[in-house]
């Protein structure tokens, strides 16, 4: 140990306190950066996305998420769909007319489009501009038709929260996380719970 008297302690010039201090804030800024990728990395692995056997269409999917209009979007299993004159997804239940007015049509936005392909049969597509998740063509296809309507997350809108709004907010737990690589939840297809 050196004595204090005959050595006094070395002191630090300004130039050599600024290259310290410099380095400090490098090194800290990298590890910080370094955090910051890593945990976007992790998240990026997997992402949120609603399972469609457990989905009530309870509506809060277009009112909980952080984005206006909701990520959630209704999709269309057309190998389940019987390209029907009467949708029930489509059609509000007592429909004064089996045509495309808006008096008749179920959906707020009128998202969803039917086309006429021949007599009797009807072809229906969701406009995802216009969807805003609120599942009430799921909800009546789900109870009166054959359940070809389901609600999934749109990964080319969602912003991937870590903590989903909609996820807290679901009465029946119907989020989860799945892969990145297969971000979606098909409906009629057996998943992992």
């Amino acid at each position: 140990m050196k004595d204090p008297e005959k050595h006094p302690p070395e002191t630090m010039n300004r130039r050599q306190f600024i290259k310290l201090s410099s380095r400090c804030a490098l090194g800290a800024g990298v590890a910080g950066i370094s955090g910051v990728a890593a945990s976007r990395s992790a998240r990026g692995q997997t992402v949120w996305q609603l399972d469609p056997n457990v989905c009530t269409h309870c509506g809060k999917c277009a009112t909980e998420c952080v984005l206006n209009p909701s990520a959630v979007k209704c999709m269309h299993a057309f190998t389940m769909c019987g390209y029907c004159n009467l949708c029930f997804g489509y059609f509000e239940p007592e429909a004064p007319a089996l045509n495309t007015g808006a008096e008749n049509q179920l959906c707020p936005t009128g998202a969803i489009r039917r086309r006429f392909i021949e007599d009797p049969y009807y072809e229906y597509t969701i406009d995802d501009d216009l969807c805003i998740g609120c599942g009430r063509c799921v909800k009546n296809c789900s109870a009166f038709g054959n359940g070809s309507l389901y609600l999934q997350v749109k990964h080319d809108r969602c912003v991937n929260c870590n903590e989903c709004a909609i996820a807290r907010a679901c009465p029946v737990d119907a989020f989860r996380r799945v892969p990145a690589s297969k971000p979606y939840l098909p409906k009629g297809i057996e998943t992992d719970s």
